[in-house]
């Protein structure tokens, strides 16, 4: 499975939720990370948004990865960031620029979720995917 950079594995102390999902815990991992990103000062539409991002992200790997994927959220200097991995069989790293077209069959929910958070990066391989969205605080 894929980890996050060094930079933020070597901050564990700024872990604030930590969980893993599959389709049928989606709704509890929505209230969780709306819940925990609330107390940690995110508001109203960045608050929804970024809740958002993260369920586009979290669907994917539910979708396109087997069923399951794994979430770790931290704090870093004044910001939120969420890591999702999966253990799917990996995908091309692209991040489309624009909108895809009404009769695509992918990328809707990398290209929202890219549009709602400050950064989005993706990492791929050939047994796995972690995507790290990043919002900062306010």
């Amino acid at each position: 499975m894929l980890n996050f950079s060094e930079e933020s594995a070597d901050r564990a102390d700024d872990l604030l939720l930590e969980q893993p999902f599959t389709a049928d815990c989606l709704a509890l991992l929505r209230a969780l990370v709306e819940s925990t990103a609330a107390k940690e000062g995110l508001g109203d539409d960045r608050l929804g948004e970024f809740v958002l991002a993260v369920d586009e992200i979290a669907c994917n790997a539910v979708e396109h990865a087997g069923g399951s994927g794994h979430l770790v959220l931290r704090r870093l200097d004044g910001a939120l960031e969420c890591l999702i991995t999966d253990e799917g069989p990996g995908f091309t790293p692209e991040l489309p620029e624009t909108p895809p077209d009404l009769d695509s069959t992918g990328g809707r929910g990398l290209w929202l979720a890219r549009l709602l958070t400050d950064r989005l990066t993706i990492a791929a391989g050939a047994a796995g995917a972690a995507v790290t969205l990043l919002v900062h605080l306010p």
